[in-house]
């Protein structure tokens, strides 16, 4: 079949996004869904750093590329051997597919896949097979999803079912900003009730963050961020003090209003000044986790000492360090019930035409989670 889709040619193009246009909306071709695939329609698709990241280039990918790991939408089609989905069903989409027989995913670790990790970096499924076509020539996937398209194959590995009684753009958060930003807290970090936390970079993960611990208890929570903007979204979603991370005294402005530093600290922008000052805040004891993606040659410099006459722990946190079958039903009546107001995190929908807008915004840094409504 035929369908419209947002695609990726040349990473790197200069700004603005809007008059460069280096996301062509252009015509695929999908091939039929192979055994363990299925057809999906899409209803919504969240603009993402991760995205992002590719189309300026500082995380290198196979091109051309279609876009879109955050997404979600219905079953139109199902491939040979699917029994788990069905014709109808709603789905989220997960940015790692899980084969469920390598090591991480036995010991129950599906965001450490490898042979999802591998499909990931050659652009392709699961099955190491590309489904779309431009021009009669092969085009990549992006992690398995590629979800900025009225249409996409992919593997059955790749999707969660949800009830259809929560709306789709809503849902299609589950996928990467709730599971990455909640599970950081609660799967990797396990932050304890009554701890005291600081959030850097209040975007969608941060603020979902944020959301996480609140819901796992925590006392008190500081969110960073350069943006005034943001520090107002923070203190809107439940953030109790609100600091500038640009302030040159910021490290000793949190470490004298919580006595030393907090005991859990999260970075969520991709950033090594960000992850250096998360390391800076975090108290004796504290463990300091980083769920952003940086560049591939990112480093960060951290006193060696401190790690044993302190006992630091440094966490880093892949899709949550989540089990997406389980969390995102989880995480979702959560939000039913009304301790988890995600819906609070989108900030505007736009038709996929105005991919390249949306993304002009996302790198100005102000918006939250733009969706795609198709």
């Amino acid at each position: 079949m035929k369908c419209r889709a947002a695609v990726l040619h040349n990473m790197g193009e200069p700004r603005p996004y809007a008059e460069t246009k280096p996301v062509k909306i252009e015509e695929i071709e999908l091939h039929d869904p192979g055994p363990g695939e299925v057809l999906v329609r899409m209803a919504s698709a969240g603009l993402c750093h991760s995205d992002l990241s590719i189309v300026n280039g500082s995380r290198p990918r196979e091109m051309p590329i279609v876009l879109g790991h955050e997404g979600s939408g219905i079953i139109e089609a199902v491939g040979p051997g699917v029994d788990e989905l069905r014709v109808g069903d709603h789905v989220v989409y997960v940015f790692v597919p899980s084969c469920g027989h390598c090591v991480p995913c036995a010991e129950g670790r599906p965001a450490l896949c490898e042979p999802g990790a591998k499909a990931a970096a050659a652009g392709t499924l699961l099955s190491g097979e590309r489904r779309i076509k431009l021009n009669g020539e092969p085009v990549n996937h992006q992690v398995g999803v590629s979800c900025f398209a009225e249409y996409a194959v992919s593997s059955t590995r790749s999707l969660v079912r949800v009830n259809p009684d929560i709306p789709l753009d809503q849902a299609a958060l589950f996928g990467c900003a709730v599971i990455t930003g909640m599970g950081a807290v609660v799967n990797t970090a396990k932050v304890r009730p009554g701890a005291v936390v600081a959030v850097i970079g209040l975007g969608g993960t941060g603020l979902a963050a944020v959301l996480g611990a609140r819901a796992a208890g925590a006392s008190r929570v500081i969110g960073l961020d350069l943006l005034d903007s943001k520090l107002e979204s923070g203190r809107q979603i439940g953030v109790d003090d609100a600091v500038n991370a640009g302030d040159p005294d910021v490290i000793e402005t949190v470490r004298e209003m919580t006595a030393g530093g907090v005991e859990y600290a999260f970075e969520c922008v991709g950033s090594a000044r960000a992850m250096e000052l998360a390391y800076a805040i975090t108290r004796r004891g504290g463990t300091t986790t980083t769920s952003g993606l940086p560049p591939p040659d990112a480093k960060i410099a951290v006193p060696h000492v401190q790690l044993v006459a302190e006992e630091r722990t440094v966490k880093g946190s892949y899709l949550g360090s989540c089990i997406p079958r389980r969390d995102i039903p989880a995480y979702i009546e959560l939000f039913r019930a009304g301790r988890l107001p995600i819906d609070r995190l989108v900030s505007d929908h736009l038709p996929l035409d105005k991919v390249n807008e949306g993304f002009d915004r996302l790198d100005d840094g102000d918006t939250i989670r733009q969706m795609i409504a198709f």
